[in-house]
């Protein structure tokens, strides 16, 4: 059987995602609104599987054909008669719930690979001797043979995602490296293109130089259409000696199924922001435009307080090794009134609170544009996974001149606040009735916190294309050095193109220290409904809870490498650096033996020291991210940040040892379910499914119930157009690398 690290255990934690309430209330307008913004993210959410791994649009072809003809309860009896026992046929349809809930077979959260916990042989009959089998005999057996050796394969390049001989990645082809990555981040600098949207594929060309294919997601190929704002751009380019060629039309069958929901909900628009914001949003899914796709961010954002609220693009740039490409997430979701009041009077403090941050305001957004603050019940959320709360358009120029949303996911953080306390790891005794019953509040500061006044703070210094700057270079001082601003962005660069691959986990480390370092604040608690002893309990929990992270986050961590896979949680180590580097005992990390005679270890927080000693700690580091940030000073900021985030065998802590303890200790990351929804006549139906394996597998088996299989060919016909990139050199075409 496969190492525990790569596979799901048969008890992992299913929750469904609960928002029946807040469906319930909707108008049927509003259902039918919110019904087609779910099809269309439903829809783009399937890119991700060709955004994972060459196998992954297989493995989903294969699962969903086997589902779709069995159900659970009816495979599982054809399992059993082919030999497998409960507990095997049980890691089956842990695998495949992991698979979809992932969409692929890399985990969302740390981006590990995981294979099935069963022999691949009895997997075998199961699948070849399937009612799927019979039905479809040619088909089935093609999709098995295609993925089932990368399927449970854990060669060491493939048990991560990376780039080169870290990893494996469909965002570049199989022979890209970090500097492939960069030459073609300069040459999209150099052209004003961004990378949210693209794939990058290297070849050779005929005279023996390097040639890369950068290709855009849209509904448009190639073919000669009416002219738009893209027309112009694709074409052959030469780049510091290498051929670069610019098209179009990654995911177009998907990308046009998206298109044909989002027409659909224009129609049961509330206003005309969301009309002209579905309009741009189709623009740029068929063009393949993140012109027309920011254009449609700006009407999101002058779309206050709508009752459902969705986003749906190439919107977070985590799993791209580089940083710069955006993994497809659509989400739609429903307010929550009551947590979104004590929102709206965070956002109402939030001027008087930035000023308590610890920079300069000149390194402050000239003025602070108020933005929607909304806690909302998910009732859709494509992708790889599901996060707690968002701070988005992550364009650099909107939020610096149009403003930006942050949103908190009620009933995401309320399957996140379900702890056990059998299961909590890494604590004092004393500390777990305390954390179990604070963990959820305190969250809900620190999310309100990290999206409002982290993401939400800085300004970044920038001299645009005429050569203007938005700061005054004669007065505006480095409180580092004492000295003038050296450094800014030049037109086109951003902070993800300037500062790739820390630049999401360096922006997560700012934003959740914003978060630690405002808790303290008063009047902040008073906000959430904490004062006295509560308020203090509130504090202590969410700086214990910031550093356990930190301690977990060594899962993360990739010593052959000496690389993080997850961006979070890196950032969360970061902190912990810090705060044990305060010293004075405010944070000690001890190893111990637990009740089961194995290596264990203990977290423990000085609460009477997080003021006088974490505090100015965390102002100072603070400080220094934020200058280094505004500067866009990319060696500072990664001496810094890459200082913090070595993870060595030193002593006291020693976290190289402590991280086989983190492994041996870990649990597993919940699944979620979600919900469908259905249009019967001219109503739209909830169909809400069990917290189980099964029950994640049934919502999936009955979310494309008019195209599904037409789907799982469209996916294996893309994927299989492309696997030559990934193929190796022995086994590639003639002139494919």
């Amino acid at each position: 059987m496969a190492d525990a690290q790569y596979i799901l255990p048969n008890d992992i934690g299913v929750f469904s995602l609960d928002c029946r309430e807040a469906f319930r209330l909707l108008s049927p307008t509003e259902r039918l609104y919110a019904h087609h913004l779910s099809r269309a993210a439903w829809y783009g959410g399937l890119a991700v599987l060709l955004q994972t791994s060459p196998e992954a649009p297989y493995i989903y072809a294969l699962l969903s054909h086997l589902f779709r003809a069995q159900d659970p309860d009816q495979l599982r009896q054809h399992a059993l008669a082919e030999g497998l026992t409960e507990e095997e046929y049980q890691a089956f349809l842990v695998y495949a719930a992991g698979v979809y809930s992932n969409m692929g077979n890399y985990k969302s959260f740390g981006d590990t690979k995981f294979v099935p916990n069963l022999p691949k042989e009895k997997l075998e009959r199961v699948i070849l001797g399937s009612k799927a089998a019979q039905q479809h005999p040619e088909e089935v057996r093609s999709l098995w043979q295609t993925c089932r050796e990368l399927m449970f394969s854990l060669e060491p390049r493939l048990r991560h995602l990376g780039l080169g001989k870290e990893g494996i990645t469909t965002y570049f082809s199989g022979d890209c490296t970090m500097e492939d990555a960069k030459l073609a981040q300069d040459f999209l600098d150099s052209q004003n293109l961004s990378a949210y949207n693209t794939r990058l594929f290297k070849g050779v060309s005929q005279d023996g130089k390097p040639c890369y294919e950068v290709r855009l997601a849209s509904v448009l190929g190639m073919e000669p259409a009416l002219h738009s704002e893209m027309t112009s751009k694709l074409k052959s380019y030469e780049f510091r000696g290498s051929h670069f060629q610019v098209t179009r039309g990654d995911y177009a069958p998907i990308l046009q199924k998206v298109v044909e929901h989002l027409e659909k909900a224009k129609a049961y628009a509330a206003n005309s922001q969301q009309e002209q914001m579905l309009a741009q949003y189709i623009e740029s899914f068929t063009q393949g435009s993140i012109e027309a796709h920011k254009r449609g961010s700006r009407f999101w954002i002058q779309d206050k307080g709508p009752i459902v609220e969705s986003y749906i693009g190439f919107i977070e740039s985590y799993r791209d090794p580089f940083g710069s490409r955006g993994e497809f997430e659509g989400f739609v979701a429903m307010v929550n009134k009551a947590m979104s009041a004590k929102f709206e009077c965070l956002v109402a403090s939030a001027e008087q609170l930035l000023k308590e941050l610890p920079w300069p305001p000149a390194f402050e957004k000239d003025k602070f544009l108020t933005p929607d603050f909304t806690s909302l019940d998910v009732l859709t959320f494509s992708g790889s996974g599901i996060p707690a709360g968002i701070n988005i358009p992550n364009y650099d120029d909107l939020r610096q001149t149009d403003g930006f949303k942050n949103v908190s996911l009620g009933n995401v953080l309320a399957v996140a606040y379900a702890t056990q306390r059998e299961k909590l790891t890494f604590l004092e005794e004393e500390d777990k009735d305390l954390y179990i019953r604070w963990k959820g509040p305190s969250f809900d500061v620190q999310v309100g916190l990290h999206e409002l006044l982290g993401h939400g703070s800085g300004k970044l210094f920038v001299q645009d294309e005429k050569g203007a700057f938005n700061f005054d270079q004669e007065t505006v001082i480095n409180p580092e050095t004492g000295e003038q601003i050296q450094s800014w962005y030049r037109s086109g660069e951003t902070w993800d193109s300037k500062f790739s691959t820390i630049a999401s986990s360096y922006e997560e480390c700012r934003a959740e220290s914003v978060g630690l370092y405002l808790c303290l604040n008063r009047q902040v608690l008073e906000i959430f409904g904490f004062e006295g002893a509560d308020a203090e309990d509130v504090i202590y929990v969410n700086w214990l809870n910031m550093v356990r992270a930190g301690l977990l986050a060594l899962e993360f961590y990739t010593p052959e490498t000496s690389s993080w896979r997850q961006a979070h949680m890196q950032a969360r180590f970061v902190i912990l650096r810090v705060l044990l580097e305060a010293g004075e005992g405010l944070v000690t990390v001890t190893p111990t033996t637990g009740a089961d005679g194995r290596p264990d270890a203990r977290v423990r927080l000085d609460r009477n020291k997080i003021r006088p000693v974490g505090k100015p700690a965390l102002e100072r580091f603070l400080r220094k991210l934020q200058v280094l940030k505004s500067t866009g000073d990319v060696a500072g900021g990664r001496a810094l940040y890459e200082g913090y985030a070595a993870v060595t065998d030193a002593s006291p802590e020693c976290f190289l040892t402590l991280r086989d303890t983190v492994l041996l200790r870990k649990e597993s990351r919940k699944l979620i379910v979600q919900p469908n929804t259905r249009l019967e006549g001219s109503e739209v139906q909830l169909l809400e499914y069990e917290a189980s394996a099964a029950g994640l597998i049934r919502s999936f088996s009955e979310r494309f119930p008019e195209d599904g299989p037409e789907l799982e060919e469209v996916l294996t016909q893309l994927a299989t157009a492309d696997a030559r990139f990934w193929k190796s050199p022995s086994e590639a075409p003639s002139g494919q690398a």
